[in-house]
């Protein structure tokens, strides 16, 4: 009985004995600005970048749906009054529709009796300048798009750098626990610049996709109207 006793006793100590191995958790927050004054600088730095490049996005992707939004009767109603000889009329037509289809269309409408390639020059021009301000702001998107990865791998960089050199400066005695967490969470940079920049990459060209829909329907308007000039009277 007291074998049974003294066996119990052996196994319960033995179980006592195991360490306790405790999950070392750490948040999103703590591990993006744990990285040093340099690591928080290069963060502080790519969640600018993404904010700017959010706000452009959605800038221009709301000016970009407004300008496409344009009647459909609008080209009948201005073939109607070109053709009936009220040009006035046509104009204000093109004034009451804030969009670039009807600038260029006004602008083609102010030139009517000069040479149709006159006015085909005019349209061009106008439309140069409609492309423009649609496309205003964008450049800075694709700008981020390829600085953003580059930005974060300077963080990790610079991370790699330091803990690399405390191990030289420790002679080789550095704890191993230290440098891995200093290396994980410079690599956080990288990581961070590539979530910017691929949203800013996705972002540039949902909105060229976008600009070159509205820029096929301007070309398609000045073709219509070009056409309506040369119609027979």
């Amino acid at each position: 009985m007291l074998y049974f006793f003294q066996q119990d006793g052996l196994a319960e100590s033995a179980q006592g004995a195991e360490p306790v191995v405790e999950e070392k958790t750490l948040s999103l927050f703590d591990l993006m600005f744990s990285g040093g004054l340099g690591g928080q600088i290069i963060i502080i730095i790519l969640f600018v970048l993404l904010f700017v490049a959010v706000y452009i996005y959605f800038e221009r992707l709301f000016a970009i749906k407004a300008a496409s939004k344009i009647d459909k009767n609008f080209m009948l109603q201005i073939k109607d009054s070109v053709l009936n000889g009220n040009i006035e009329s046509a104009k204000i037509r093109c004034a009451q529709s804030d969009s670039p289809v009807a600038r260029l269309t006004e602008k083609g409408i102010s030139r009517i009796g000069s040479p149709l390639e006159d006015i085909n020059t005019a349209i061009e021009n106008a439309g140069r300048l409609e492309v423009y301000k649609l496309e205003k702001n964008v450049s800075i998107m694709a700008t981020i798009a390829g600085a953003a990865p580059m930005i974060g791998f300077l963080g990790t960089v610079i991370g790699m750098v330091l803990a690399f050199h405390e191990l030289a400066t420790s002679s080789g005695q550095a704890q191993m626990g230290a440098l891995a967490e200093g290396i994980y969470t410079a690599m956080t940079t990288t990581v961070a610049g590539l979530i910017v920049g691929i949203i800013a990459y996705i972002g540039y060209n949902h909105l060229v996709v976008k600009t070159d829909k509205m820029v096929h329907q301007m070309e398609a308007t000045a073709v219509d109207f070009l056409d309506l000039l040369n119609e027979p009277a």
